[in-house]
């Protein structure tokens, strides 16, 4: 064998080498790319999506979409060549893993914050939705944590709503902090709770302040709760996560529990955080759900004014509207319906 050819073989061994390298060894990135999207007014699998009871509801034609977005999973990896390819595909995005998952997280802890994520966004947009249709939804002190081993533990339980504490009334996680701390050490307080739609008093003893002896407590975390008449219950997959479906829950909700008929036999899909007051706040993986909207037929897509600046594109036949509240997302599939107001409706 000639010098010529010795080096010509060992270069072609290495370069083999090093393109499996590049090829096999994973690289700390993630990609996002167009999800499912469910229809909010129908069902999904053998379930509606929402449901509602304990209010008269109506007709509605057309679907409410909310989009989702597929992300590389936490146990998974992606190599070189993968993360360039995803990088050209307009539809896709690439990140850093740790902007997606904390350093250190299990799969578990990833799927139980975002399903944590998904419930408290059920439940601010069931709020905004209800006070939309000019349903009364009162504020109340809500249970939101119970120390295992503290005095409430097996007493109170989270989800409970406070109306009185040793029968005065109370309207604010303060003034039910106050009431406790207004006791002694060793006192028996009684809580007036609302649960499962019941009235009920429940018995709690308080214990030294772990951090303060003096002070009395009683082992709970108390936050903002709401309280309505109807029962809302939502159909959606445990998998499916996040918070960004508030929006496009609100709306139906709305939709079911008004005559509006929002989509008015049209495919509208949309994203969007929303708060109890129905502010309507900025997502991620916007693109992502564009693609996802727009091979599942929607012809007008809803988001945050404030995503506006992240839209690289519109796909064909697709109408963007923005929006920073749920009342005007209301107001503009309705503009959309007239063709002497159609051209009015804010775009991106």
């Amino acid at each position: 064998m000639t010098r010529q050819t010795w080096t010509a073989t060992v270069s072609a061994v290495l370069f083999v080498l090093l393109a499996a390298v590049i090829a096999l060894v994973p690289v700390p990135y993630v990609t996002q790319s167009p999800g499912s999207t469910y229809d909010l007014l129908g069902k999904i699998g053998d379930k509606d999506a929402i449901t509602i009871t304990g209010a008269d509801t109506y007709q509605t034609t057309g679907q409410l979409r909310m989009t989702t977005v597929s992300v590389t999973a936490p146990t998974a990896s992606l190599s070189l060549p993968e993360v360039l390819i995803s990088y050209w595909i307009t539809s896709r995005a690439v990140l850093p893993r740790e902007a997606v998952y904390q350093p250190g997280a299990t799969a578990e802890d990833v799927t139980q914050h975002a399903s944590q994520l998904m419930v408290a966004s059920q439940q601010t947009a069931t709020v905004a939705g209800l006070r939309a249709a000019g349903i009364e939804v009162q504020k109340l002190p809500m249970v939101t944590a119970v120390q295992q081993s503290g005095p409430s533990a097996g007493v109170l339980q989270p989800g409970d709503l406070i109306t009185e504490v040793d029968g005065e009334a109370v309207k604010t996680p303060e003034e039910v902090a106050k009431s406790v701390a207004d006791r002694h050490v060793g006192t028996k307080v009684v809580f007036t709770v609302l649960r499962d739609g019941k009235l009920s008093k429940q018995q709690v003893t308080t214990r030294s302040s772990a951090a303060r002896p003096d002070d009395p407590a009683v082992g709970i975390t108390v936050d903002v709760g709401y309280r309505y008449a109807p029962q809302i219950t939502f159909g959606i997959d445990d998998a499916v996560g996040g918070s960004s479906a508030g929006l496009m829950f609100a709306l139906a909700i709305y939709d079911r529990l008004t005559t509006a008929d929002l989509a008015t036999g049209r495919v509208v899909a949309g994203t969007g955080t929303v708060t109890s007051d129905g502010a309507v706040g900025a997502i991620g993986g916007v693109q992502e759900k564009l693609a996802a909207a727009s091979r599942d037929h929607a012809t007008v897509f809803l988001l945050p004014k404030d995503n506006c600046s992240g839209v690289r594109e519109v796909p064909a036949g697709m109408r963007l509207v923005s929006v920073a509240t749920v009342s005007e997302a209301v107001a503009a599939l309705h503009s959309l319906d007239d063709p002497a107001t159609q051209a009015g409706v804010p775009g991106c």
